[in-house]
């Protein structure tokens, strides 16, 4: 560019942590060269801001002490740091891969215990947030052959089924319930690879499964996210305990006028009341229901059919100050509220 372009948010480097990265780094080694790039880059112009690189995932034998060894390295001179998340399928187990959103729940909380324990050590006023800059489901794709050193070739060009979008559901869920230290929250790709959308070369392009919930999100989550207390009955699977089976986020307008819950039911079979007690929220009348249901969990959209799209249903009724809305079995679903 001919011009600056005036970027104020800068990661240090990417994954430091893997062996696969150029670059890779010990964490004493990755710390000291990413607090000497901030400091240079913020003497340079005070106004940007900086992520450290987290662990690469929640899975590596680095993550945690990874996080606290770097941090108190550089944290005068970085604001945020990275995590990376994305959950698989690879062995056919849908009942533990609709659960995979409680790993990235818990994620999230070893990341803030250490980010609070290095504020804590060094009795420092700042306060250090997450950049949760990759997140997804990705595996179809895996091993999937391409020649190399060819034009554009197709890399990592996951086809997304419905029970994707389903855990993608929860995966925003998580993000929304804190995004008290989630601050920054990033699809790493948007086109083609890993992505929402897919395309043809010079030609169509088209919606995947997992497009919906992040659109919704996108449009629908803004003002405040709320601090809901869910409770109801919960299953196990061989790697996850006390899954819950509806799993919620919920927020609020900035101007107070509207009220979005996101629910996913993951039974697989039975439908699931769920009751939302509005005891904040007098006057509030549902006016919209949106859901991803009935479909087939490996069905997939293509250029030339959309198999799995949303459905407008008919809002739940308000009794009293419940909301009673019933969730179809492995459902994805936003119910809107308004301010009458």
């Amino acid at each position: 560019a001919k011009d600056p372009l005036d970027i104020k948010l800068w990661c240090l480097g990417n994954e430091m942590d893997g062996p696969w990265q150029m670059g890779h780094k010990d964490a004493v080694h990755y710390g000291q060269t990413a607090n000497e790039t901030a400091k240079l880059m913020k003497w340079t112009d005070p106004s940007v801001q900086t992520i450290l690189c987290g662990s690469s995932s929640y899975g590596m034998r680095t993550f945690g002490e990874w996080e606290t060894t770097t941090l108190d390295i550089a944290y005068d001179n970085v604001d945020y740091v990275s995590m990376h998340q994305y959950h698989s399928n690879s062995d056919n187990y849908l009942e533990n891969f609709l659960a995979k959103g409680v790993e990235t729940e818990q994620f999230i909380k070893s990341v803030v215990s250490a980010l609070d324990y290095v504020q804590g050590k060094r009795h420092a006023k700042k306060q250090i947030d997450i950049s949760f800059d990759e997140w997804n489901v990705w595996y179809h794709s895996h091993g999937a052959p391409f020649e190399k050193w060819s034009e554009a070739p197709h890399i990592l060009e996951d086809v997304y089924n419905f029970a994707d979008a389903l855990v993608v559901g929860t995966m925003l869920n998580a993000i929304l319930r804190h995004a008290d230290r989630v601050k920054i929250a990033c699809l790493a790709q948007l086109v083609n690879v890993i992505a929402p959308i897919m395309t043809e070369n010079g030609g169509r392009a088209w919606k995947q499964t997992i497009y919906y919930p992040f659109f919704f999100a996108s449009n629908y989550a803004r003002g405040w996210a709320l601090q809901a207390v869910s409770e109801g009955s919960k299953y196990d699977t061989r790697w996850y305990t006390d899954v819950p089976h509806v799993d919620t986020s919920a927020t609020l307008s900035e101007d107070g006028s509207e009220l979005v819950i996101f629910a996913v039911n993951r039974d697989l079979t039975d439908a699931i009341e769920l009751e939302t007690k509005l005891l904040d929220f007098e006057g509030f009348t549902p006016v919209r229901h949106v859901a991803l249901e009935g479909f087939d969990p490996e069905a997939v959209n293509t250029a030339d059919a959309e198999n799995v799209a949303p459905i407008e249903k008919t809002p739940g009724k308000t009794e009293g100050k419940t909301l009673k809305t019933l969730l179809s079995p492995m459902s994805w679903n936003m119910l809107v509220l308004k301010k009458q």
